[in-house]
């Protein structure tokens, strides 16, 4: 059995919308193995993008732990969490979230900075990366010059430029055709056997639930 890589454990996330406050995550317990290719699964307000926020340290849960590796994730402080997204984590968003000015090259770049890497390394990297996932001829390509199908490819090499453990894809097919799906998830799962990378999906897409290896259900903050 694959040794443990996620381990939330009583997770509770809420907020307050006006004077209620709405119940986000009610005790969420979840582990998560080395190398693992998962769906998260549920339906628009279920809770999957708080949980894949809590996860990457993007928020504090209200109770609960929540561990990455050898990261106590849950009780880092803010730089703490920045090392921690930089060492361990790689993220795709259904938006892409490239610059539009810079060119793939460079919005692959970014994800190394935080490394403190020198400028000859990164760019070695980003090169490297995004040969890997077939836009070695797009270097120099901005965004807007690049298809949604190519531009989620340079936003996946920007995930895998670090060599994280875990890459937290929040919806990442919804705006794309079938075949640039079946394309992207190839290309994840091929990133997830050669590298070992752990991919937890975030998605309602019977597209992506089909393909991955075990799905975890959210429904009104709990997992079913």
């Amino acid at each position: 059995m694959s040794e443990k890589l996620v381990s939330l454990a009583g997770v509770e996330k809420t907020f307050r919308r006006g004077t209620e406050l709405v119940a986000a995550l009610r005790g969420i317990d979840l582990d998560l193995p080395q190398g693992a290719f998962v769906g998260l699964a549920g339906p628009s307000g279920s809770g999957k993008s708080t949980l894949l926020n809590l996860i990457g340290g993007l928020d504090r849960p209200d109770r609960g732990e929540i561990t990455v590796g050898n990261w106590p994730v849950s009780l880092l402080d803010e730089r703490r969490i920045e090392a921690y997204r930089a060492a361990a984590l790689g993220f795709v968003f259904q938006g892409f979230n490239l610059v539009p000015v810079f060119s793939a090259e460079e919005n692959v770049e970014l994800a190394l900075i935080a490394k403190g890497l020198p400028g000859s390394t990164r760019r070695a990297e980003a090169r490297r990366l995004l040969a890997e996932v077939g836009l070695g001829d797009r270097l120099e390509h901005r965004p807007g010059e690049l298809s949604g199908g190519q531009q989620q490819r340079v936003a996946i090499a920007r995930a895998m430029v670090g060599r994280p453990q875990l890459v937290l894809a929040d919806e990442p097919t919804a705006a794309l055709d079938d075949a640039t799906t079946r394309q992207i998830l190839d290309l994840m799962r091929s990133l997830n056997r050669e590298h070992g990378t752990a991919f937890l999906i975030s998605t309602h897409d019977p597209r992506v639930l089909e393909r991955v290896d075990a799905v975890h259900r959210l429904a009104d903050g709990r997992l079913a």
